[in-house]
């Protein structure tokens, strides 16, 4: 059989996929490795997919399913993004357990709380609880280590890996491109350890880096920071455009409690700046930075917070210890942990006075920098003066746990970034059409009625509220309800390039609306769609952009998806 005829058979046969492992695949012997020069300066595979994170691990799993191989980049260490080498434990929404994320999301969470309940020595409860949180957080059902995502996502890639399908390419940064006409011919990445330069190319390329990297690369159109009102017509937008004027960024990291020692670190060589800093935002934000209070996100209003790492939920307010904790030391065998872990990703270490979307790498790495020193001087400021209900100051016994994020200085290996370049798409989500309030103004639909625009060639479906942290404009939050809300193909499609999709927060939002589909289940839908489209297109022998305008084929495609566990529609009964 040749490989067009086996790419056919397998799409044909998608029914079947749906039910089994991510990691099994039909007629195996029929597929074929990526092709690798005797020298490793030359990859060709079928689909390249610069960025190992959520989506692009996403989108490698749904290609891979599909028959295709795949070469994938990653300039860290670690494959998993947000999960992993930035440390952000999974933010979803309530329904996440039964529906509004695929099957292979839905798989991902099953191993990783299989991984606990293997390795772990978890007490019966624990064990035996119907969902399972290691960490019991506030934020998450799943609050977990970084460092079991990314075993469960490596094993999860291991049968691939072995049989050549696919290959990994970490502590790559993808430089340049080669552009010919409206398609990209060949990616060129440095290995970060030895300097040298490979040469990658593919049918598809696939943009799942964090930054939307390869759209200036390849001449992609695209867009940064905030539209204007003018532009969108979106209530929550500004007048005036500003494509400086991007989201914070975070730089996490992990820490324990452990009673009666001394962990404090040395002083921060920013921590002076950082404990007098006022943020001067518009509204105002409530005070100082490094202090238990912020601007509560839908009010403004300010918001007192507690601290706490002896207990766990406080009286009167969130009690930050347990916003993001990934291991609750209450799961486990007693004595198993001294303390709980949590990961700080709090509003007090927001970094918002750089912008690094669109920054050359010697000024992203400035205020990565700054980031961290940001979020060291928390740390500090937490172990020495941060106000106890006993009325003392200060939590010595707070410890920086380097070995969680896996780096020397205890940071995450990577900022934690909200905000991207964005394809200039051709179909643009707006807030009419997921925001609830402009959603009820141009509807006419009142309370349980409203619902988001439903888009006919949607290829998967999502919630967050719209969620946008303080920005390098001096924009204080903007958060507010948003609804049930699909992703329709035409956000994933360039207006030019043919042969590059993007697999991440690089999709055709705005600066308001990707506030909702930026999170962890969101992203990974996004990647899973693109994966399985790449092996679509090459069967039918269409570019993205005449798929988009055969109707009836966009409606193949989407019993496609639907077949491998992606919804395209939440119940209209709502039974999730």
């Amino acid at each position: 059989m040749k490989r067009r005829s086996f790419i056919e058979s397998i799409c044909i046969a998608g029914g079947s996929l749906a039910t089994l492992p991510v990691t099994a695949a039909p007629i195996w012997e029929q597929s074929t490795p990526v092709q690798v020069s005797e020298s490793g300066k030359t990859w060709q595979a079928d689909i390249v997919i610069a960025g190992g994170g959520v989506g692009g691990c996403a989108a490698a799993f749904a290609a891979l399913r599909n028959g295709l191989n795949v070469v994938m980049t990653e300039p860290t260490d670690w494959i998993g993004g947000q999960l992993t080498q930035q440390g952000v434990p999974p933010d979803e929404h309530d329904w996440i357990e039964h529906y509004g994320a695929t099957a292979l999301y839905r798989e991902f969470r099953t191993r990783v709380r299989e991984y606990y309940k293997t390795h772990y020595p978890l007490n019966d409860k624990a064990r035996n609880a119907k969902y399972f949180n290691p960490g019991n957080a506030d934020v998450s059902a799943i609050s977990h280590e970084p460092r079991v995502a990314l075993a469960v996502l490596e094993q999860m890639f291991a049968p691939y890996i072995s049989t050549g399908r696919m290959h990994i390419l970490k502590e790559h940064h993808v430089l340049r491109a080669e552009v010919s006409g409206k398609k990209v011919r060949a990616l060129y990445a440095r290995n970060l350890r030895d300097k040298s330069l490979c040469k990658l190319t593919g049918s598809y390329v696939v943009d799942a880096t964090e930054l939307g990297e390869l759209l200036p690369l390849t001449g992609t159109a695209y867009v940064t920071g905030t539209e204007s009102k003018t532009e969108t017509g979106e209530l929550h937008a500004p007048q005036v455009a500003d494509p400086e004027n991007n989201q914070a960024f975070t730089a996490c990291f992990a820490m324990d409690y452990v009673p009666g020692e001394n962990w404090t670190i040395p002083e921060p060589e920013e921590y002076r700046f950082w404990k007098n800093y006022t943020p001067e935002m518009s509204p105002a934000w409530a005070g100082k930075l490094l202090e238990l209070n912020y601007s509560n996100p839908k009010t403004l209003q300010p918001k007192v917070l507690g601290f706490d790492p002896t207990t766990g939920e406080m009286d009167d307010r969130l009690n930050l210890w347990i916003y993001r904790r990934i291991l609750d030391k209450d799961n486990f065998d007693p004595g198993f942990y001294r303390g709980d872990i949590s990961i700080v990703n709090w509003p007090q270490n927001d970094y918002w006075l750089g912008n690094i979307v669109e920054a050359a790498p010697d000024v992203f790495q400035h205020h990565f920098e700054r980031g961290k020193q940001l979020s060291l001087s928390l740390l500090y400021w937490l172990q020495t003066e941060a106000p106890r209900p006993d009325g003392g100051k200060g939590w010595p016994g707070l410890r920086l746990r380097q070995d969680i994020m896996g780096t020397e200085d205890g940071l995450a290996k990577y900022p934690y970034v909200r905000e991207s370049r964005r394809i200039r798409s051709l179909f643009t989500i707006l807030e009419e059409h997921v925001g609830k309030k402009q959603r009820m103004m141009v509807s006419g639909a009142t309370g349980e009625h409203v619902k988001a625009r439903e888009f006919p060639d949607s290829v998967g479906i999502g919630y967050y509220h719209i969620d946008l942290h303080p920005s390098t404009g001096g924009d204080n939050y903007i958060d507010f309800d948003s609804l049930r809300f699909q992703i329709p193909l035409g956000s994933l499609i360039p207006e030019q390039t043919e042969n590059l999709l993007p697999a991440c927060k690089n999709i055709g939002t705005t600066h308001i609306t990707n506030g909702c589909y930026r999170l962890h289940p969101v992203e990974w839908s996004i990647g899973e769609a693109v994966g399985v489209l790449i092996p679509f297109l090459l069967q039918n022998k269409l570019t993205p952009q005449q798929l988009y305008a055969k109707k009836h084929k966009i409606e193949e495609f989407q019993k496609r998806i639907e077949a491998q566990g992606i919804a395209t529609r939440w119940p209209e009964d709502g039974s999730y």
